[in-house]
């Protein structure tokens, strides 16, 4: 029996699933050890039951996800709303060359996921599904890019991309807090004593804001649509919110620069945090698991290359580069948690090593700004290059 589930439905069904996963998330110590998102926890068992019923042969649904690409398209103007090149300056060299050594890893994780699938005789975009989409793009992106390369005929590929972001959640929280304090005791290195900086007043969220602040999301999807256009005129493929991005990027910065309007930035991260629930909510629920079966062993070893790399990769290289002092052992555990997960889960490494050894503004600095503002916005736009290349 296959049951047909409108729009408003599937809408409805995600946002059960939503409340169900941070239910999941508050009971469930892993979880919450691990800040495996509401929507993934609880997204996951559904489509576990799904994939039974689907297996058994007793029931199959037919989703209406059509509003996820709404949600999807929200989600990353409200990103390139944060695109701000005002806080370059505040970082200075050493943000510069950090966003260089992201940007690096970035280039490097879709290399080696498209060489390891060639090497297993793969296609090079099944390798994409474990590069920089899930690694760095955490599941937002593995749900936005997933349907771009099913389009490609990569069957599964949003089961794929989402089962690697998970992946890399649990394997960059585990990975990073050892490796940054096995820096820290072996080369026996302490925090600096820096002056404390002045503090800036936090933005306080009013709800007269939130309907401009929507306003101006919706603005920049609007807008976006005509530079999606006009870049698809390259004769490249872009997802369609690459041109939502960069509206929404050129409004912040003339706000910024002008002061001609006000943005309302913490009343578009609720939004946009809102969108990308629901978003992965829809994502989630229409995953079919199934289609995984014929892959499970080249995915797992496609997901320990990037293990291995991102390992190497931040105790050799960016712990080095970033100074080799203590900053830059809190910093290489952060990268563990952004590199392969999220920015939440990067402030989690790095506040179990402060925690315990003391505060390092530098990391506290740039892991947020660039992995925050900067690390989507550049990594979609490598992922585009890459995709049209193979």
């Amino acid at each position: 029996m296959s049951i047909s589930v409108d729009q408003y439905q599937t809408l409805a069904i995600a946002v059960a699933v939503v409340f169900f996963g941070q239910w999941l998330c508050n009971h469930v110590r892993f979880l919450k050890m691990y800040c495996i998102p509401a929507p993934v926890a609880g997204g996951f068992v559904f489509a576990i039951l799904t994939a039974i019923l689907h297996v058994t042969g007793l029931l199959d649904f037919e989703f209406d996800d059509s509003l996820r690409e709404v949600a999807m398209v929200f989600f990353f103007t409200s990103v390139g709303f944060q695109a701000n090149l005002k806080v370059l300056k505040q970082g200075g060299r050493d943000l510069i060359v950090f966003l260089v050594l992201v940007i690096i890893l970035i280039i490097l994780q879709n290399t080696i996921a498209v060489s390891a699938a060639s090497l297993l005789h793969l296609s090079p975009l099944i390798g994409m599904t474990t590069g920089s989409i899930p690694m760095v793009g955490g599941h937002g992106t593995a749900g936005a890019f997933g349907p771009i390369l099913e389009d490609f005929g990569i069957s599964g590929a949003t089961t794929m991309c989402t089962a690697a972001a998970t992946f890399g959640l649990i394997a960059g929280s585990s990975m990073g807090g050892p490796l940054g304090n096995a820096l820290i005791q072996k080369k026996h290195l302490t925090p600096k004593k820096e002056e404390d900086s002045e503090e800036e007043g936090e933005e306080i969220r009013s709800l007269s804001n939130y309907a401009p602040a929507v306003y101006q999301i919706i603005l920049s999807a609007g807008i976006g649509t005509i530079l999606s256009w006009l870049l698809s005129k390259t004769g490249m493929t872009f997802p369609i919110y690459i041109g939502a991005m960069i509206a929404a990027a050129v409004f912040r910065n003339v706000s910024e620069y002008t002061h001609a309007f006000e943005i309302h930035m913490e009343e578009i991260n609720d939004f946009g945090g809102l969108c990308l629930s629901v978003f992965l909510g829809i994502a989630m629920i229409t995953l079919k698991f199934w289609q995984l079966a014929d892959l499970a062993g080249p995915l797992i070893i496609l997901l320990a290359c990037q293990t291995v790399f991102m390992f190497l990769y931040s105790r050799f290289v960016i712990f080095k580069v970033m100074g080799g002092d203590y900053d830059a052992a809190v910093i290489s555990a952060g990268v563990c948690g952004f590199g392969m997960g999220a920015t939440p889960n990067a402030m989690a490494n790095m506040s179990a090593l402060t925690e315990r050894y003391g505060n390092s503004i530098k990391a506290y600095l740039l892991i947020p700004i660039v992995g925050s503002l900067f690390a989507d916005f550049i990594n979609s736009l490598v992922i585009t290059v890459f995709i049209n290349l193979f």
